[in-house]
């Protein structure tokens, strides 16, 4: 029966839900990851390891590169990379590069670990959200609790461990670059072996037109050792700050580097005549020894350098 008060069409019912908002696949980023070491450190080895393989929100690829040892007893994620010889720090990192794929490329050494398992993803989140940033060394942490040096903070005017800034030079032991980027800088210098390949890094960084990144409020372990552990620390420490000038610098600027360099190292060890004289060994090297391929930095990156605080003359 029909009803007056009814409507005499009843309202359809929509044909097509509305769609639902877009939503973006997030993508996760790949890390190559290169672990040097020399299998002297089999403990300080799993820690560091086992430290990148608790990364989460990344993909990673995971090389150890034993230089000078066939690395053994790894986690099965962990491809590995024996060096029938000890190469050099610098060339032994650069082995590993070749051997793991990824946007990004991570270095880590054997005695440093990483505590924070989302380490990588807030680094490599800081990398996209400035695209300037093309290099970032984290604050360096002694796990014990022992006071962590200063030479670990790689800025003249040191400040706090935990404020970020702009550097000109980095501690080698965890560094992030994105792959391209890396590329671009030439890889490690080899024929340093040891010794200031991490203000080389650096540098041809800032020429690639990026910068060198200090990020105060990430984290990396490692213990407090020193560098003049090593008998070749004076002199590989005096010659490669020679190869480092005639490799990098614009030629008025070589004398004045190695110039201001000595004269600081004067001030620091005049008291250790046996240190001066192992420097000055190592200087006369520099100077006399083939330091292999030159690229100087442009002046574009000279001008870069002193605006952001540092010109390289020290």
């Amino acid at each position: 029966m029909f009803d007056p008060d009814s409507p005499l069409i009843e309202p359809a019912s929509p044909l097509i839900e509305p769609a639902s908002p877009l939503i973006e696949p997030v993508e996760i980023p790949t890390v190559g990851v290169v672990v040097l070491t020399q299998g002297t450190r089999p403990d300080d080895l799993e820690r560091g390891l086992l430290s990148i393989l608790a990364q989460q929100g990344v993909a990673l690829d995971v090389v150890c590169v034993g230089n000078g040892w066939q690395p053994t007893g790894l986690p099965a994620a962990v491809k590995t990379l024996g060096l029938p010889e000890n190469l050099g720090i610098p060339a032994g990192r650069n082995r590993g590069v070749g051997q793991v794929s990824g946007e990004y490329i991570f270095f880590l050494d054997d005695d440093a670990s990483i505590p924070d398992p989302g380490f990588l993803s807030a680094a490599i989140g800081q990398l996209r959200a400035d695209p300037t940033i093309g290099l970032i060394q984290p604050q360096v942490v002694d796990p014990s609790g022992t006071t962590s040096p200063r030479r670990w903070i790689p800025r003249i005017r040191k400040g706090e461990a935990g404020h970020a800034s702009n550097v000109f030079s980095v501690w080698e032991g965890a560094v992030l670059l994105p792959r391209a980027v890396f590329d671009a800088t030439g890889g490690w210098a080899e024929p340093f072996f040891y010794a200031h390949e991490g203000i080389e890094l650096a540098w041809r960084v800032w020429n690639t037109g990026k910068r060198a990144w200090y990020a105060g409020d990430l984290v990396a372990n490692h213990p407090v050792i020193q560098p003049t552990r090593h008998s070749y620390y004076y002199r590989l420490n005096a010659r490669n700050r020679v190869w480092l000038a005639r490799r990098n610098l614009p030629a008025p600027f070589v004398p004045l580097y190695v110039g201001s360099w000595t004269a600081i190292q004067l001030l620091r060890w005049w008291r250790h005549p046996a240190a001066l004289s192992a420097w000055f060994g190592g200087w006369r090297e520099g100077w006399r020894s083939d330091p292999g391929e030159r690229k100087p930095m442009s002046w574009r990156t000279v001008w870069r350098m002193t605006r952001a605080g540092r010109p390289p003359i020290v």
